[in-house]
Formats: C-alpha cells, sequence, structure tokens
C-alpha cells in the first residue's frame, strides 16, 4: 500500500522548511508572539495572524576563505582621526540609530509573516503546565494507551519481529537438517582435490552424490519460510488519566472598574486557551461573585455586566459546594484561579482565611490569586496606597505554608508574563509567590 501526501502547502511555501525556520527563530518569534497578543482584545487572543521579527534574528551563517595575518587598510577621506584616537558615540545612541529615516532611503524593514492559528497557540503556550497533576484513575473514553501482547503470524511491516523470525528460521532449518553453507563448501573442496588427484573414483562418486542431495534439501527447505514470520501483537489497555477541574473564581463587585475586569477577563481568557490545548480531561468551573456567588456559563463570566457589593468569602462557599457535589478530591485535581482588585467587605477577610485553611486549600492542588489595579494607582497625595485587606490576609497564608501563588498585574502588558510565571514548569516543591 502507498500513501500519497496531496496537501497543499501553506501559500506555496515548502512546510518543512517553514518549521525549520520556526525552530530556528523560535526565541524571537515568541517574543513577538507575547507581544502581539499583549494587544489583542479577548475573542482574539487564541487566532493567528501577522508577527514580524528583526531582520538580525533570520541571517544565515556562511562559509568563506579566511584572511590570515596582519592587513592594513586605507580608508580615505579621514581628516579628522589619528590612530589611537577615541571616537565618540553619535548624539542619536548607539550606532546613530533612532527613528529618523535613512537620508537616501534605503534601509532595512521587519521580517513579517503569517502564523497560523495552531503555530501561534503551540508557540504561546510552549513550556506552560498545571503543577502537581497527580491524581489519576481510569476514565470511561479515554484514549487507551497500546501494551504489547505477543506476536502474530500478519500485521504491518512495521511491526515485523526480525529476531523472533529469525528465530523460527533457525529451529525450523535445524529441524529439517537443512545443510550448512560450510558443509556444502567443504563438499565442493573435496571433489576438487580428487578430481585434480584422479584416484579414488569410487570416494569421489560417493561425495558427488552427497553434494547433489544436500543441494536439493537445501533448495526443498529455504532459508525463511512464510511460516517462520511473525509480527508484534499490539492490545488496547485502559490507562489511568490524570482529570483536573480548574475553578475561575471573579470579582465582578463595584469596585471592580471596567479596565479591572478587563485585566481579570484577559487573564482567564489565556487560562481558558490554555486548558482547552494542553488538557483533555479537564473541566472548567465559572463563578462570578458579588455580595453573592453563582457558578455561570462561559458567556455570562465574560460578557455579563453585572454588579454589587463585595463578599470574597460567597465565591469560596460556592466552590465547596461544587466541589462537593461534582469532584470528589480523591479522584479529581483541583485547581482554584482568584481575580480581584483586594477590596473586601469588613469582617469578611477572617472568614474567607478561615474557608481556605479549612476548606479549599486541603483540596487544592494549587491556588492562584491576581489583584488585579490601575496602572497610575495611589492613595491620598503624600500617603502611597499600601497592600488591600485580601492581598494582607492571603500572605499570611502563605507564610504559613499554604500552596498559593500571588501576583499583582496593573497593565494588560504584564497579564503574560505573569500568567506564564504561574503556570511555567517548575521543579518539584519551587512556589512561584511574589
Amino acid at each position: 500500500m502507498q500513501i500519497l501526501d496531496r496537501r497543499l502547502n501553506p501559500r506555496g511555501r515548502s512546510l518543512p522548511n517553514r518549521q525549520r525556520f520556526l525552530r530556528r527563530a523560535k526565541a524571537l518569534v515568541q517574543e513577538a508572539v507575547r507581544e502581539a497578543s499583549a494587544k489583542r482584545d479577548i475573542r482574539g487572543a487564541d487566532a493567528g495572524g501577522e508577527i514580524s521579527i528583526p531582520l538580525h534574528g533570520i541571517r544565515e551563517p556562511s562559509f568563506h576563505l579566511g584572511q590570515g595575518g596582519v592587513r592594513d587598510h586605507v580608508l580615505p577621506g579621514n581628516k579628522e582621526y589619528r590612530a589611537g584616537d577615541e571616537i565618540p558615540r553619535p548624539p542619536g545612541g548607539e550606532g546613530g540609530g533612532g527613528s529618523e529615516g535613512s537620508p537616501d532611503g534605503s534601509g532595512e524593514d521587519s521580517f513579517r509573516f503569517v502564523l497560523s492559528r495552531e503555530e501561534f497557540l503551540d508557540l504561546f503556550l510552549d513550556d506552560l503546565e498545571l503543577p502537581d497533576l497527580a491524581k489519576r484513575r481510569l476514565v470511561e473514553g479515554a484514549d487507551p494507551g497500546w501494551q504489547r501482547a505477543g506476536y502474530q503470524v500478519s500485521g504491518s511491516p512495521a511491526n515485523l519481529a526480525l529476531a523472533r523470525t529469525m528465530r523460527n528460521s533457525l529451529s525450523r532449518r535445524i529441524a529439517l537438517r537443512r545443510p550448512k553453507p560450510e558443509q556444502v563448501e567443504t563438499l565442493r573442496e573435496e571433489i576438487a582435490r580428487l578430481e585434480a588427484e584422479g584416484d579414488d573414483p569410487e570416494r569421489l562418486a560417493r561425495l558427488r552424490l552427497e553434494l547433489e542431495q544436500a543441494l536439493r534439501r537445501t533448495q526443498r527447505v529455504p532459508w525463511i519460510d512464510p511460516i517462520d514470520v511473525r509480527y508484534r501483537r499490539f492490545e488496547p489497555m485502559p490507562r489511568p488519566v490524570a482529570q483536573a477541574v480548574m475553578f475561575c473564581l471573579m470579582d465582578v463587585s463595584g469596585s471592580m472598574t471596567e479596565d479591572m475586569k478587563d485585566l481579570a477577563k484577559r487573564f482567564y481568557t489565556l487560562l481558558y486557551i490554555f486548558l482547552q490545548r494542553r488538557y483533555k480531561h479537564v473541566e472548567i468551573v465559572f463563578i462570578r461573585h458579588t455580595h453573592e456567588a453563582s457558578e455561570v456559563d462561559e458567556e455570562t463570566f465574560f460578557h455579563s455586566r453585572e454588579t454589587g457589593g463585595t463578599l470574597v468569602s460567597t465565591a469560596l462557599e460556592e466552590m465547596r459546594r461544587v466541589v462537593a457535589d461534582r469532584y470528589p478530591p480523591a479522584e479529581w485535581n483541583i485547581y482554584a484561579a482568584q481575580a480581584s482588585d483586594g477590596d473586601n467587605a469588613a469582617g469578611d477577610s477572617q472568614k474567607t482565611a478561615r474557608l481556605l485553611t479549612d476548606v479549599i486549600l486541603p483540596v487544592c492542588q494549587y491556588y492562584a490569586y491576581i489583584e488585579v489595579g490601575r496602572e497610575s494607582e495611589h492613595g491620598m497625595p503624600g500617603f502611597p496606597r499600601g497592600p488591600t485587606d485580601l492581598w494582607r490576609t492571603y500572605e499570611q497564608l502563605v507564610a504559613a505554608g499554604a500552596p498559593m501563588a500571588m501576583k499583582k498585574v496593573r497593565h494588560r502588558r504584564e497579564i503574560f508574563p505573569v500568567f506564564r510565571e504561574l503556570f511555567a514548569k517548575r521543579a518539584q516543591g519551587e512556589e512561584a509567590h511574589a
């Protein structure tokens, strides 16, 4: 059977060459992807698109003849400097660069090209993972694992068991007494010697008969017979998979401005794309809260405009209810990501701390807290704003060894670095506290 791949390469270019280019310029492309993602809205965060990288990042090395020894150069037009003089740096910065164009109209633009959605997401989510994804169990409908299950007499050439085939061939040749090549060669040498000497014709006739019988047996007993061939056999086996659930807790109270909500939604958009892209068995639970909390669907979570007071504990109570109803901690890896401006009703911070310490954190593999704020946030003149009540509460839990990570975000360009820091691959036991 022959398989012909007739798919068209994107935009008429060679797909293998494109992939080699992406691997070679991966660091520059990743940086360009991060910058592009910071400028996108929520709905277009996972789309492909055009990006640009500096031309110096795509230059290839070249071989040329070396110039050995000491060489002197005469550069015409120099009326100001002598050997050993120091040349001052141009006022435009190193190399005379700047935002001004070339006086003669020449120059080099950045290298621009288009990334597909798959390429963009692969670079966007590189080296990210859910930490401590340990609990595993058998799940119906999960992709089975394939396990070796002996040998069979038919199969794909790729599964040919060469060692077992040759073993069967050797056993059959020994059982049927197939003459060895060394025995046939010895008979021929002995016949040739007797023919050259011209004596003992009886022995010569006997040896010729033995050689004829050996050659006939060799033809009847082939070196490899179809009955010798064996193929490796594989059987699907159910395998345990790691099930996880991510709780997204977002504050939508009146103290959260539209800019703050936009920052929180951008973070959750990245988290949603990351989970949907990298994991097959991860469920996402969306919880919005004001002075009361409720589980909502994806559309309501990202686009509803309700508002109200602030009680953080209500979100944790709703999370506890959902865990008790649907996600047994013994079978599920439970994660939570909370976004808030740090404000909370008076007296609720203590209840929030108790819920986290006694109920939520004992069943969580990882808890991430993102505190959003204004880029130019400050208090009264001469009195810079200190940590929020919620931040101080969580700091005490982290200091006590709670499995939490805390980060502050003031501008949308900070979303991606913070997200990567929270979910980057790390060594066992390494923390991501602020």
